[in-house]
């Protein structure tokens, strides 16, 4: 499985750059610092609920849709350096009180 690309890099090659939006008019618009929205559209920041329901309440898309995104690029990262000793459990031989 490839790489899942960040929700920022999402917003701003789909978003942002075709409609020739600058970051820092963004920022204001949804009431972020300039460096909080810079940080999400180039990859250096997660996408978190709050700039996710403020892009909803800006009509940019849901933010169902950006934490989604969001939550599958973490979970890839996540597997890329966790291993885990954690085995299957076993439903058949657990007993449940």
């Amino acid at each position: 499985m490839r790489k899942p690309t960040h929700p920022g890099i999402i917003l701003f090659d789909g978003f942002i750059e075709p409609h020739n939006i600058q970051i820092t008019k963004l920022a204001q618009h949804l009431g972020f610092s300039r460096e909080t929205i810079s940080r999400v559209v180039h990859g250096k920041a997660p996408m978190t609920a709050n700039i996710a329901l403020a892009l909803e309440d800006a009509g940019i898309s849901t933010a169902k849709l950006w934490l989604g995104l969001q939550s599958a690029y973490d979970v890839w990262e996540l597997k890329q350096h966790r291993q885990s000793t954690i085995k299957p459990f076993d439903f058949d031989t657990a007993a449940f009180a």
